[in-house]
């Protein structure tokens, strides 16, 4: 399982609490197919990380300023953010960022290639 508060930054209570906490945090992450790793972020500090994420406070803070901006696109008469997953899209994987209860939760997942069709 991954570890909670790569560097001990969990914020009060959220520490506290132990593994029963992270389980449930990242129950749903470590299931995601194709996935090689995973961040749950909250004020820009790393709750929990496994596999590629692991501790990597580098793509958590980049990830952070980057749903932030996407925030400033919000429309006039919407009080919600204006999404809820965004992705980022590389050659060989991509970063699903889920916005949820003041939470990030990102996935590397490895992209699937397509064989082009032949006739």
């Amino acid at each position: 399982m991954g570890k909670l508060g790569g560097t001990g930054r969990t914020g009060g209570q959220l520490g506290s609490l132990g593994g029963n906490w992270t389980t449930a945090l990242t129950q749903g992450l470590e299931r995601v197919p194709d996935q090689l790793g995973y961040l749950v972020i909250c004020d820009g500090a790393v709750l929990a990380s496994a596999g590629d994420l692991e501790n990597d406070e580098r793509t958590a803070t980049v990830l952070a300023g980057l749903v932030a901006t996407a925030c400033g696109l919000r429309l006039p008469r919407g009080h919600q953010p204006p999404f809820r997953r965004l992705s980022v899209v590389f050659g060989d994987h991509s970063l699903l960022v889920t916005a949820s209860a003041q939470k990030l939760f990102v996935v590397k997942r490895q992209n699937r290639t397509q064989e082009p069709a032949t006739a």
